[in-house]
């Protein structure tokens, strides 16, 4: 008698199948690549090569250490991975987005705390290098502003400290306004952006969803709460401007030309507060490119937005253009002209790795395959030629929809500021606000082995942590 065939189980969202090749194949190259940077990194440190990086690729500190944030790491890791992770595919979205805050908020702050609560927080943004050094001697702002050019270059008595010198006024300025508003000092300062950084676990799903990609809004969630960039999130600066171009981003994709005017205005004071951030104009484009209506005129709003901005602080006395030109030659008076290109130029994408997380290989080369068969699809089903051929080929371009094109320009553009030679070390936390995007890429994944991939990235996180002291 013959038994009955046994029937197998397909692969459901909690049930994950063996890993794809391809994956197993990402994740080899980036481990390759880590361990590289890595074992060149000790080498040249020891030849006494000035990398200035005593943990390179990471501008960190060689310190294994436990503190009372470890615990509450590990529950806001395994409720995100369980309950988090299930609820996230059915919540209501205007809960999902507070919950994923307020998780987003839960894990930075358990990270830094690993570190304690002075050097954590309280201490990250007091040095000497640091904005907060300059804050008490601004007393006069567009005074400030109208002398700031004249005082990036090092060497002279007035000169800027490192972190203020090294961007626009716009950086300072924020600190300088918190300090106005009673909320001066160091505590205030990192608790503003520990929470300001964790809003892109908000804005970037919101963009998605404006642009018609609602599935994979949830789908990037739950990778932006448990963020392994969050180590540098709380608390530096740059989880200011994470916040920042993210939600001026997100702007120029919902509907109205007063969002798109009130997003330019964002993404030019954006443009003040790092110099790096006219690469951002790559992924306005693209966002603006993907609404569905009234791309002109969020175009024209976008634009006057910059513009107003720009604008004033051409009138109080800054040009932006000046203070580049500047800051370029500030930048060679300090350890650029130390640090090797040939090694920061790959070792750069190691520390990247370690920033977005092991899922950004595989994720990229998911979003790779996934464009691959969308443009081949259309090929397929179109045979025009001559002149009208490059037309069609624009609207395919357009089809490969924010999932494919956003992290697509973040990688492009991350690329572009790795080659300049304008970023050589601490990518780690400078580029955060294109991690975030590149990020969108895990909305490619099958769902089966999303929990498997968060699981590494909080894993990747809570490693960094507890083995460096990182610096912000």
């Amino acid at each position: 008698m013959r038994s009955a065939p046994t029937l197998r189980r397909a692969p459901t969202a909690d049930r994950a199948g063996p890993p794809h090749r391809g994956d197993l194949v990402a994740v080899a190259v980036e481990a390759a690549l880590l361990a590289a940077a890595v074992v060149v990194g000790l080498v040249l440190n020891r030849r006494g090569v000035g990398l200035h990086a005593d943990a390179a690729p990471l501008y960190a500190t060689w310190r294994p250490h436990l503190g009372w944030g470890t615990p509450l790491a590990v529950a806001v890791a395994l409720v995100v991975l369980g309950p988090g992770l299930r609820w996230s595919r059915t919540a209501r979205w205007g809960p999902l987005l507070s919950a994923g805050w307020l998780a987003a908020v839960a894990w930075t702050l358990a990270l830094a705390l690993i570190d304690g609560w002075s050097a954590g927080l309280t201490r990250r943004l007091t040095p000497q290098a640091e904005y907060l050094h300059e804050v008490p001697g601004v007393t006069d702002i567009p005074g400030m502003l109208a002398g700031f050019t004249g005082r990036i270059l090092d060497f002279q008595p007035d000169s800027w400290s490192t972190h203020t010198a090294g961007h626009p006024p716009g950086a300072l300025l924020v600190f300088v306004w918190l300090d106005r508003v009673g909320l001066g000092g160091g505590t205030a300062a990192a608790l503003c952006c520990v929470l300001v950084g964790a809003t892109a676990v908000v804005t970037v799903p919101t963009t998605l969803r404006a642009l018609g990609a609602a599935d994979a809004a949830r789908a990037v969630l739950p990778f932006l709460v448990l963020l392994p960039g969050a180590v540098w999130l709380g608390a530096s600066a740059d989880a200011v401007f994470t916040g920042v171009v993210a939600a001026g981003l997100a702007l120029l994709a919902v509907r109205g030309p007063g969002a798109a005017l009130a997003g330019g205005l964002l993404l030019g004071f954006a443009l003040h507060l790092s110099y790096g951030f006219v690469l951002v104009g790559a992924l306005a484009v693209t966002v603006l490119a993907l609404r569905p209506d009234r791309r002109r005129a969020a175009l024209l709003a976008a634009t006057a937005g910059v513009a107003t901005v720009t604008g004033v602080f051409v009138l109080a006395g800054f040009r932006w253009w000046e203070g580049y030109d500047q800051v370029v030659e500030r930048y060679y008076q300090g350890w650029a002209a130390d640090r090797p290109y040939a090694y920061w130029v790959w070792a750069n994408l190691a520390a990247l790795l370690l920033s977005a997380g092991p899922v950004l290989g595989p994720a990229l080369r998911r979003t790779v395959v996934a464009a691959r068969a969308t443009w081949r699809a259309a090929d397929a089903s179109s045979s025009v030629g001559g002149s009208a051929a490059w037309a069609v080929r624009a609207r395919r371009v357009g089809g490969l929809g924010p999932a494919v094109l956003l992290p697509g320009t973040a990688a492009l553009v991350v690329t572009a500021a790795d080659l300049s030679g304008m970023s050589k070390a601490e990518v780690e936390r400078i580029w955060l606000p294109f991690v975030v995007w590149l990020l969108v890429a895990a909305a490619h994944l099958p769902p089966p082995t999303r929990r498997r991939w968060l699981a590494a990235q909080a894993l990747t996180a809570l490693l960094v942590n507890h083995l460096l002291l990182t610096v912000s």
